[in-house]
């Protein structure tokens, strides 16, 4: 759905809707429980705001209740923070913005792909990772939002069981269509300090039409990224999981233009897309000099290159979660290896450990044997099994 077709909802009449609940949720509001409201600035987190704090109210809820803002740096629209001021002064509660202590989403972004490039050198990867979040690997939601918003809850609610609250829907995704209500948050136990947690989705079951149309009859103005600049949603300015009319929505916005070059400079930097079958440069290459646009295509045919090399990577290469291999390989598997690896190399221009056949089998031989010995140590009841995971090179990271 458009921005455009979301504005004609928004002007809709309001249908009745409610807020959903389960027994625990229940009890937990009637022993008074702490309630943190996350908020983003979206339509759906401001109509979950309002609709949560009308239910509290008509319970009699008298534990303390909140905002909670995770700001994500620069790749946040510049209207987000204002619109959640906006909310909570609405509301009468507190707003409590919350950070990533080690630096904004395109710092984590630059990070993780410094830290691939290493680990490439370094053959503690068969195949070069991106430094993007994707669908099957949202640590922009798990480590700068669930994980912030947490610690702060925990250091705030010492000795209590927390409700946090987000405004998720059924409606918005296939994976969105599968949650519950309500679910134990493990990132909200500390034992230190005695706390607990649930995740609770009061309008799982909302459609769009009503999230608007509720949201017009508490007479709240929405985003401006819907109002002035036509998007559909409102996440990241430059969201992995955004359509390409929102993309090119968000380039509408001047504020967001700087923050648009300096993406596709790591597209082009590290050779990989922004989303798995979209370049973001080709979004509004209108907003890039011919440098940058002539780049970015050298950028596209390193790609094709890179991929084309790493395609001739045996699947028994990959590494597991913890950066062990599965098994050493054969002289020839080693062999389709150490010139991928030197193709690769050889296209993003650094320097590579590791490129003769037989040094990849010598390495592959000590990671193993360095595995065995660190499981050694561990003692019985540690062994091959217990690792976290199976190919950490391709398999999704669980999102909270």
């Amino acid at each position: 759905m458009s921005g455009t077709e979301q504005l004609k909802l928004f002007a809709a009449p309001a249908r009745r809707v409610c807020v959903a609940t389960t027994p625990e949720i229940e009890a937990l509001l009637a022993g008074d429980a702490p309630v943190a409201i996350g908020v983003s600035g979206g339509k759906d987190s401001c109509a979950v705001a309002f609709a949560v704090a009308s239910h509290l109210d008509a319970l009699g809820h008298r534990g303390p209740r909140l905002l909670i803002h995770s700001d994500l740096g620069r790749v946040e629209w510049r209207d987000s923070l204002p619109t959640c001021e906006r909310l909570a002064e609405r509301l009468g509660l507190e707003l409590l913005v919350v950070r990533r202590q080690a630096g904004d989403l395109l710092d984590r972004w630059h990070a993780r792909w410094e830290g691939n490039l290493q680990r490439y050198r370094d053959l503690r990867c068969a195949k070069l990772i991106l430094p993007w979040s994707t669908a099957a690997m949202r640590f922009c939601t798990s480590e700068l939002k669930t994980a912030v918003i947490s610690r702060a809850l925990i250091r705030r609610f010492g000795g209590r069981t927390i409700l946090s609250v987000s405004g998720i829907r059924r409606q918005e995704s296939a994976n969105r269509a599968r949650a519950p209500i309500a679910r134990v948050q493990p990132k909200l136990a500390s034992v230190g300090r005695k706390t607990a947690g649930f995740d609770w989705h009061p309008i799982l079951e909302w459609t769009t039409e009503e999230v608007l149309g509720y949201l017009k009859s508490e007479d709240f103005d929405l985003h401006e990224a819907y109002t002035r600049y036509g998007s559909s949603r409102v996440s990241c300015a430059y969201c992995i999981l955004a359509s390409g009319a929102d993309l090119l929505a968000s380039t509408s916005c001047l504020d967001n233009r700087d923050l648009y070059r300096q993406l596709v400079e790591l597209e082009i930097h590290s050779t990989f897309s922004f989303q798995p079958e979209r370049w973001l440069g080709d979004v509004a290459p209108h907003l890039l000099a011919p440098d940058e646009r002539s780049a970015l295509h050298c950028a596209k045919e390193k790609a094709k290159r890179r991929e084309a090399a790493e395609a001739t990577v045996p699947e028994g290469l990959l590494m597991m979660r913890d950066g062990v291999p599965q098994r050493v390989p054969t002289l020839t598997e080693a062999r389709l290896l150490a010139d991928a690896r030197r193709t690769v190399a050889d296209l993003l221009g650094v320097e590579v450990l590791y490129t003769e056949a037989a040094e990849v089998r010598e390495h592959y031989g000590l990671l193993i044997r360095e595995q065995g010995h660190r499981i050694s140590a561990a003692g019985p009841g540690f062994g091959h099994q217990a690792l976290p995971g199976f190919e950490f090179e391709n398999l999704p990271e669980a999102d909270p």
